[in-house]
C-alpha cells in the first residue's frame, strides 16, 4: 500500500494537472483533437475507402466533394466530404438547405448520409486545424449572411473552432430553414458558455447515437 507522501504527491499531481487543463483549455483541446483525430482517421480509413468505391460505382464521378465554409473568427477554410449528391447538384439551385429524402442524393450513398460517415474526411479539417471535435457546425458564408438578417448575434458562434460535431447537433439534428436555426444558434451559444471537458465528453458520447440518424438529411 502507498505510504502517505506518495498519496499526497500523486493527488497533487493529479489537482495540477487538472488545474492546468481546465487554464489551457484551448491548448489542451487543440492537442487532443490532434491525437484523437489521427487514431479515428486511421481507425475509420476501411470504412472510408468502401465509401469511395460505393461513389465511385454510383456514377464515376470525384470521391471527396469540398466546400468553403467559415471558420473560427471569419477565417474561410474548404471542408471535406464524402460526395453523396450527385455531381454539379447545386449548379442550378445555389447554396440551398437539406431538406427530407433530398432528391440530390446518389441513392447508394443515403445511409452514408444517415449515418454520418460522409463527414469522415473532417477528420483531416481537425487535423491541419481547422476544425475541432466538437464545436459548432461551420456555415457556409452564403448562408451565414442568410442567417444574420434574421439573428444579428449568429456571428458570436466564431469566437471558436467548428466542429464535426456538437451540442447543436446532437440534442436538435438537421436545421432545414432559418426559422428552424433558432434553437441551432441556442445550442451552440449555450457550448461556447459552458465549455468543459466533462461538456466535450458528453457531446462525444451522444454522438455515437446519430451514427444511424433519423433526422439526417
Amino acid at each position: 500500500m502507498p505510504d502517505p507522501v506518495t498519496l499526497v504527491a500523486v493527488g497533487g499531481l493529479l489537482g495540477l494537472t487538472a488545474h492546468l487543463a481546465r487554464r489551457y483549455f484551448e491548448f489542451a483541446k487543440a492537442v487532443v483533437d490532434v491525437v484523437l483525430g489521427v487514431v479515428a482517421l486511421v481507425l475509420f480509413g476501411p470504412l472510408m475507402g468502401l465509401c469511395a468505391v460505393l461513389i465511385k460505382w454510383s456514377d464515376g464521378g470525384p470521391v471527396i466533394y469540398t466546400q468553403i465554409r467559415v471558420g473560427k473568427g471569419g477565417r474561410l477554410f474548404r471542408l471535406y466530404k464524402m460526395r453523396t449528391m450527385y455531381v454539379d447538384a447545386e449548379s442550378r439551385t445555389g447554396a440551398v438547405w437539406a431538406r427530407h429524402r433530398d432528391p440530390r442524393i446518389l441513392p447508394m450513398c443515403r445511409w452514408m448520409r444517415l449515418s454520418h460517415v460522409d463527414e469522415l474526411p473532417q477528420l483531416i479539417n481537425v487535423i491541419k486545424g481547422e476544425m475541432s471535435l466538437v464545436g459548432p457546425r461551420p456555415e457556409r458564408p452564403e448562408i451565414l449572411d442568410e442567417l444574420e438578417k434574421v439573428y444579428p448575434d449568429v456571428r458570436r458562434r466564431l469566437a471558436v473552432r467548428p466542429g464535426i460535431t456538437g451540442l447543436a447537433q446532437v440534442t436538435n439534428g438537421y436545421d432545414t430553414s432559418v426559422e428552424g436555426f433558432r434553437h441551432k444558434l441556442r445550442c451552440d451559444l449555450e457550448y461556447i458558455e459552458r465549455r468543459r471537458w466533462s461538456l466535450e465528453i458528453r457531446i462525444l458520447a451522444a454522438t455515437l447515437s446519430k451514427f444511424h440518424d433519423r433526422s439526417a438529411k
